[in-house]
């Protein structure tokens, strides 16, 4: 049993308003169960009245804890991480055949085993990108601190790589594409003219009013100040008030006028004071005559067109006693608010905001598309997207997406930019299909209890400061600021990061199977090591210390135009197009060195460890040059300059080893002129080769990095 039982669901379906719920109803079946007007559920508040209810289910078998049981059973897969331990496999096969070869063939030629294996498990350090987890770690903190600056709290470092790879963003309406605040709109009388009566009367009711003061209130206030109307209200004197509750939805004030003339003028919820009025008011005929239900059919449908169109829309009604009423009682009170004359409407609308417009057409610039899901209603859903500039062709509500099949339901999801009315379960069950079936990247924007779910499941969930404790729990990213322009910073830094972290992967992976191979090569070539173990291992610790700088570097503005995602097949293709160019060089080096000085001594050897040495480093050091751009390096595109610096600083130490102290340890001697004027004309050579095999490869499949 119920009496005038109201219950606010919006933690659950993210709707401001409230739901009457009764017993005397017998839904049907295919009623959405957030709909149901007979079941109240755990979480949700009772906004007023009384009743008496019989309990269903408890604890884990309620609504709200079977939407949470799914929390944290659904992330979705990091193709990233995925595809990095792909080649970490990759590598480990080539390292296991390679140096067992390595291994092989020294001890066949020296007969030292120990020795052999020395120089086996330098060449495995060798292969190993050792500092892939700093590179990464360091360009997703640099990333974070960045955001840090515009106001962002980043959580989980890996959600600014997957920003850089989102494609889609879903975001609800209230407060992230509006101003969460009302502004009034138009005041109209029942025929849909504007007319000042009606602002007037507004205006007294919200000016007098003292108790509970609401938003509606301050907007109707804004509005008259803002627009320069007079309405004198010291001419007139507040004698009671009837306070605003959620069964009656109105308030009223009675006022006295100067010549002691007594109104009631009472505001509230379109229907509540169609019921209370008896007359009806011709303003511009200066007549009132009595409300007809033509009338009141004709007010109901201009009420339901402008909802449609976004608004919300309250009732104006006065009435003029007769005589000094008894205050205090609830007869009194009935007494008088009935036989009101209906004056007209106030419109008001929660505002776009200006940043938005401009965030999401930046955001659709860069390649991510916009999805508005929100448990709001359709016609206000649309209102706002049209004033933000979403499309608004394909739209659709929660009840009719519970009624498509898998197929369908798949296909309507991917289409539609406008999802209202939808349940949590319905919010993860989009996020999930666009990740699944669609393969897109999502991020999802939410801020109340009804999209922690989304939240959860979203490649990047971003929550508000002023969002609930369960939200932000669940979300990956929290702006201090509601604002989008801060996501189009965070998708472009997502993206620089994702590009410095490839450009290590790619450089490195190529760099070190290209040297291992020419390594092997050259071991069954000459009968000895190219390197000592020591001299390997020297190499490897200055290549890896030049690239620390890499998460400094810059990135092409092309490049973070468009969303960047790892290829599974990518980076295999890459290193078959690429290591040979890097062998190749080695190899050159192999028969110039062996060929043209022909020093078959144990000096010779050693002039061979050094000269192999200095090539290598050169090599591993500038080959990030032509890997970090499409274009030609040094001539259409320049590095940073701490990329710059780098280079320059590990090749004067590589060239320079060899002279100095450290180079007589490892058993380095001098290197003629000759020599390094050969390696000018080879690395002019490796970048002039290194440039047709990039054009190329990005012809066939497109994109570089």
């Amino acid at each position: 049993m119920t009496s005038c039982f109201l219950n606010s669901q919006s933690s659950l379906t993210g709707e401001s308003g409230v739901t009457e719920k009764t017993a005397d109803i017998k839904e049907d079946q295919s009623t959405p169960l957030l709909d149901l007007k007979n079941i109240c559920f755990m979480g949700t508040s009772v906004v007023s009245g009384s009743g008496t209810g019989l309990i269903v289910s408890t604890g884990s078998k309620t609504y709200m804890s079977t939407m949470f049981s799914n929390i944290g059973k659904q992330k979705p897969t990091d193709y990233f991480e995925k595809g990095v331990r792909r080649i970490s496999y990759v590598l480990i096969a080539v390292m296991l055949v390679v140096v067992t070869a390595i291994i092989l063939t020294c001890y066949f030629t020296s007969y030292d085993l120990s020795q052999s294996i020395l120089f086996g498990i330098s060449v495995a350090c060798a292969l190993t990108p050792q500092m892939l987890p700093l590179i990464v770690n360091t360009s997703l903190a640099k990333g974070a601190l960045a955001m840090a600056r515009d106001r962002c709290i980043v959580k989980s470092l890996t959600a600014i790589r997957d920003m850089g790879s989102m494609d889609i963003l879903c975001i609800d309406k209230t407060g992230t594409l509006t101003m969460n605040r009302a502004i009034m709109v138009n005041y109209l009388d029942s025929w849909g003219l504007p007319k000042e009566k009606v602002l007037r009367f507004a205006f007294l009711n919200a000016y007098f009013k003292t108790e509970q003061k609401y938003p509606l209130d301050d907007a109707i206030l804004a509005y008259v100040y803002t627009n320069g109307y007079r309405f004198q209200p010291s001419q007139w004197k507040k004698i009671d008030e009837i306070p605003f509750d959620f069964v009656r939805r109105r308030v009223s004030v009675i006022l006295e006028t100067e010549s002691l003339e007594r109104f009631v003028v009472t505001k509230g919820a379109l229907e509540e004071i169609i019921n209370l009025c008896s007359f009806i008011d011709h303003i511009d005929q200066d007549a009132v005559t009595n409300f007809s239900l033509e009338d009141q059919q004709r007010i109901l449908n201009m009420g339901e067109e402008l909802s449609y169109e976004g608004l919300r829309v309250i009732g104006v009604a006065i009435k003029r006693l007769q005589s000094k009423t008894s205050e205090g009682s609830m007869d009194g009170d009935e007494a008088i608010e009935s036989e009101m004359i209906f004056l007209g409407v106030i419109t008001f609308f929660d505002p776009p905001k200006d940043s938005a417009k401009q965030a999401l057409w930046r955001l659709a610039e860069k390649g991510v598309k916009a999805k508005v899901l929100t448990g709001d209603s359709l016609s206000l859903a649309v209102k706002v997207c049209q004033e933000v500039g979403i499309r608004t062709t394909h739209v659709i509500t929660g009840p009719d997406l519970e009624l498509l099949d898998n197929d369908l339901f798949h296909q309507t999801v991917k289409s539609a930019t406008v999802l209202a009315r939808l349940t949590p379960t319905q919010k993860l069950r989009v996020v999930q299909s666009l990740q699944n079936v669609g393969n897109h990247v999502v991020g999802f924007l939410g801020d109340g209890i009804n999209d922690s779910l989304a939240l959860d499941a979203a490649n990047v969930g971003i929550s508000v400061d002023s969002g609930v404790s369960v939200a932000k729990d669940f979300a990956d990213i929290i702006l201090l600021e509601k604002d989008l322009n801060v996501l189009v910073a965070g998708v472009e830094r997502g993206r620089v990061t994702f590009a410095n972290t490839m450009k290590y992967i790619k450089l490195s992976v190529i760099a070190n199977v290209g040297s291992v191979l020419s390594i092997l090569v050259a071991t069954l070539f000459l009968r000895y090591e190219p390197l000592t173990p020591k001299q390997l291992i020297t190499q490897n610790f200055l290549y890896n210390l030049g690239q620390i700088v890499i998460p400094w570097d810059k990135v092409e503005e092309d490049y973070v135009k468009t969303p960047q995602s790892f290829s599974k097949k990518g980076l295999p293709m890459f290193i078959l197009w690429n290591a040979p160019v890097c062998t190749l060089c080695d190899l050159i080096t192999l028969l110039f060195a062996f060929f043209y000085y022909r020093d078959f001594t144990s000096e010779g050897v050693r002039f061979f460890h050094s000269a192999w040495f200095t090539e290598g480093l050169l090599m591993q050091t500038l080959i990030i040059h032509l890997i970090r751009t499409e274009k030609i390096p040094f001539i259409q595109e320049v590095a940073s300059w701490p990329v710059i610096c780098s280079t320059i600083i590990i090749s004067a130490i590589g060239i320079a080893i060899p002279y100095t102290p450290i180079g007589k340890v490892m058993d380095f001697v001098h290197l003629p002129f000759s020599y390094y004027g050969f390696l000018v004309v080879l690395f002019i050579g490796y970048f002039t080769f290194g440039q047709v095999v990039k054009r190329i490869y990005i012809l066939i499949y497109k994109k570089w990095l």
